[in-house]
């Protein structure tokens, strides 16, 4: 039976005398009926919820968040990711194509448990910093058109003893009471290893707290985890993820596609020009590339110019790439510097130009510097 899973989370709505779970999966169920086409059966649905209207769940004006007791803080974030850039998410060929397996097991899921080979919607998603595991959260539940919920790490975790625990059954008894993708962000926060700290009766608790409650989350319910730091997890955690993605920094195809999509139609460069930002940003990840290109076209705006040159795209790029900023606090300094990281961009008169200088000015300060042939 197709949808047998919001068909059973409503009947467990409506058997607890919950009228709003019944009422939030008859919606989604609803939703689904239409993207299959059976616009008949969806409408027949939405009528009979408009014979007894109960305010559905959704990012908007949602009041009835969990929080810690001890702060009163949401323990959770809700968005609506329906705008997400998904060109933003750029994704080497095997996890594309394990993010693809994991889209369709989610579609899949009732056929594939009517059978006995359904996996649980649980991902496990690890990479480096900035390589878009946030992003990726969103284009999934994007693509399944479910609110996130996101875990907040600050909130989630307390300093009481036992909070913690009440805490991650609390969010997790809202991801079976709402329809939603429940995003554990900064996963190793709760899932260290059980005998890596000081503190390992309490570690213990909050480890067994969260497997416990993975372990009682419908199968269906979408369950995604993310962390930079997979080798701190506990051995027991990777079992309950049966989908895993790990995200790598981008190459140089993929840094291209970067480059182009974030600095813009407005303020592209020559193809060439970006094979040299493609070169000298080796190492960065997406989220840089994104600000260096954000600080780029507020540079190229600010200049007046209307148009992003590749000497000033290298200049704004070198502030991210280089820890030593005493660089540019002189400007000789800073024009001896550039003339030596890239000699053919950084010639004599494109520096007198850039710091409104004479090129004598230039050539005492870069003495030094032997450019390239």
């Amino acid at each position: 039976m197709e949808h047998l899973s919001e068909v059973l989370k409503i009947l467990d709505g409506a058997l607890a005398h919950d009228s709003r779970k019944a009422v939030d999966y008859a919606n989604l169920l609803a939703e689904k009926l239409d993207g299959d086409g059976q616009a008949r059966q969806a409408r027949a649905v939405r009528t009979a919820l408009s014979k007894r209207p109960v305010r559905s769940f959704s990012a908007a004006g949602l009041r009835s968040l969990p929080i810690d007791d001890t702060s009163q803080a949401e323990t959770i974030d809700i968005m609506d990711p329906v705008e997400a850039d998904e060109r933003d998410l750029v994704l080497a060929a095997l996890a594309q194509e394990q993010l693809d397996d994991f889209l369709d097991s989610v579609a899949a899921f009732d056929r594939w448990d009517a059978e006995g080979i359904a996996v649980p919607n649980r991902l496990l998603i690890v990479g480096p910093p900035g390589t878009g595991k946030t992003s990726l959260a969103r284009a999934i539940a994007r693509r399944v058109r479910l609110p996130l919920a996101t875990t907040r790490s600050d909130a989630l975790v307390s300093s009481l003893l036992g909070q913690t625990s009440r805490n991650i059954r609390e969010v997790f008894d809202f991801a079976q009471a709402h329809p939603c993708v429940l995003f554990l962000d900064e996963f190793d926060a709760l899932a260290k290893m059980r005998a890596d700290s000081r503190e390992v009766g309490e570690l213990q608790r909050v480890v067994i707290a969260l497997l416990q409650n993975i372990d009682a989350l419908p199968e269906s319910t979408i369950l995604i985890a993310a962390t930079n730091h997979p080798e701190l997890l506990d051995r027991a955690v990777w079992r309950r993820f049966g989908h895993q993605i790990r995200l790598e920094l981008p190459r140089p195809a993929d840094r291209r596609r970067l480059w182009v999509h974030f600095l813009g139609d407005k303020f592209t460069l020559e193809s060439h020009e970006v094979d040299q930002l493609v070169g000298v940003s080796e190492g960065m990840s997406p989220a840089a590339i994104q600000a260096a290109a954000s600080d780029m076209v507020r540079s190229a705006i600010r200049s007046g110019m209307g148009e992003l040159t590749l000497p000033l795209a290298l200049r704004r790029l070198a502030r991210t790439l280089w820890d030593d900023y005493a660089v540019f606090d002189d400007p000789a300094t800073e024009m001896r510097t550039l003339r030596t990281w890239q000699p053919k961009v950084f010639t004599v008169r494109v520096l007198a130009e850039m710091f409104d200088v004479s090129t004598r000015q230039v050539t005492n300060a870069t003495r030094e510097v032997t450019p390239d042939a």
